[in-house]
């Protein structure tokens, strides 16, 4: 999928981005999947997941499962 396909959508930056300028973007171009961009490059590629993975995904980034890594 890339951003062009979803440009319409409206993307929300993530609550977890900082203010360094490296930050994701996230929408919901349908019922079925989420897409993930970087902000820097709106037009560049989007990731896109299964709502059930990208909801796997948030919730192990908020329990601190990656912290680890």
């Amino acid at each position: 999928m890339t951003a062009r396909h979803v440009i319409t959508t409206e993307w929300k930056k993530s609550s977890y981005s900082g203010n360094n300028g490296n930050c994701v973007e996230v929408c919901a171009p349908t019922a079925d999947r989420v897409a993930v961009r970087d902000s820097k490059d709106p037009y560049g590629p989007a990731l896109a997941f299964d709502p059930e993975v990208w909801s796997a995904f948030v919730d192990h980034v908020t329990r601190g499962t990656f912290d680890r890594i």
